[in-house]
């Protein structure tokens, strides 16, 4: 590690005293301006983990001077922003891992696996359990704006985004709640992860769904997104998946009593249910299943930031490409247009836009903030 970037002087100095302790020297450079350090001719890869309001401007910037790049989850805030990141990638050729590391997860692969090769029979329904629920319904205080503190760079912070007085609500975890800078619990408060793998399973990593409805209950303080939620995506294929917060899994359906944040596959022959913590299968006899050499294999990856390190070094594919962080995300933003417009929306997954509705595609895209600004 050579340098690091952050908009709180603070976090820099924090950062920059834990590379230089690693290699017990000084040389770790700290930046306020991601653009300063992108331009360095030494640097071969970076790892993005900004919020994600920041994701597409900083992917593009990294394509563009030839770095490859670990990105964090959610991939933008807008599809069309999404778009533009993949358009980036796909120009400069760099190779690019999306932070959805459950899929290097062996319990997942596993999972996955099952699946594909139809120990459950052909693939009918993804159920999805993911963050959120009544437990976030408690309604926050009125949050008080101040000044920022010294050396804080609350302008760059905030980025594309509305200006807005700063609070110290706003910086903390809340705002991963707030639709200016994510879709909260659908997005980067847990949901992209679990609507990820359901992508994997249904060998939808180049593709969307066709269709998709749904329902939700939304925050009505400082936090503006969905807490509960139940969408319905259709795909070309005849697969159905349904996103839902805790709550309302664990009402609808019986599996999810094992836990939450979790996923289960549903085919003629069972299911199989699989979290962070565990693979449980119905009929039981599928956990002692084996995938033969000769069967369906997914990427063999064990540690996700070995994987991209492994892929900078061999150009081989990574298991999260840009592909499915693209697609992840129209995925995510399809469900909070649908519920925010209630009515059932119809997508093309080629032309990427919805059919037949100027209002919801209208929603794809988003106005930024002077003087920032993507290329679309």
């Amino acid at each position: 590690m050579t340098a690091v970037c952050d908009v709180q002087e603070s976090a820099r100095a924090r950062a920059k005293d834990l590379v230089d302790s690693n290699y017990g020297d000084n040389a770790c450079a700290r930046y306020n301006d991601y653009r300063e350090l992108l331009a360095r001719e030494d640097i071969d890869a970076v790892l993005i983990a900004t919020g994600e309001r920041w994701h597409p401007a900083i992917v593009i910037e990294a394509a563009r001077q030839g770095k490859h790049m670990y990105c964090e989850k959610p991939l933008a805030v807008t599809v069309e922003e999404a778009k533009a990141a993949r358009a980036a990638v796909r120009r400069a050729g760099v190779v690019f891992q999306f932070g959805t590391q459950q899929r290097s997860s062996q319990y997942y692969r596993f999972s996955v696996e099952l699946a594909l090769n139809g120990r459950i029979g052909d693939l009918q329904k993804v159920l999805i359990c993911s963050n959120g629920g009544y437990g976030y319904a408690r309604p926050l205080p009125p949050e008080q704006p101040k000044e920022p503190p010294p050396g804080f760079d609350w302008d760059r912070w905030l980025g594309a985004a509305p200006w807005v007085p700063y609070s110290e609500a706003r910086v903390s975890g809340l705002w991963m709640s707030i639709a200016d800078y994510g879709l909260g619990h659908m997005g980067g408060l847990w949901g992209v992860h679990d609507v990820d793998i359901a992508q994997w399973v249904n060998k939808a990593d180049d593709t969307t769904p066709i269709s998709v409805e749904g329902s939700g209950v939304y925050h009505s303080d400082i936090r503006d997104t969905a807490y509960i939620y139940d969408i319905e995506y259709k795909y070309a294929n005849g697969v159905t998946v349904e996103y839902m917060d805790l709550s309302t899994a664990k009402r609808k359906y019986e599996q999810f009593r094992y836990g939450a944040m979790a996923s289960c596959f549903v085919g003629p022959k069972g299911w199989v249910y699989v979290a962070r913590e565990g693979v449980r299968t119905h009929p039981d006899s599928l956990m002692r299943s084996f995938i033969g050499p000769n069967e369906i294999h997914v990427i063999n990856s064990d540690d996700h930031k070995r994987n991209f390190l492994d892929a900078v070094k061999t150009g081989q594919r990574t298991i999260a490409p840009m592909e499915a962080a693209a697609h992840d995300e129209m995925v995510c933003q399809m469900g909070d247009i649908a519920m925010r417009m209630k009515r059932k929306l119809r997508w093309d997954p080629v032309k990427e836009d919805f059919i037949g509705d100027e209002d919801a595609s209208r929603r794809l895209a988003r106005s930024m903030r002077s003087p920032w600004r993507i290329d679309l």
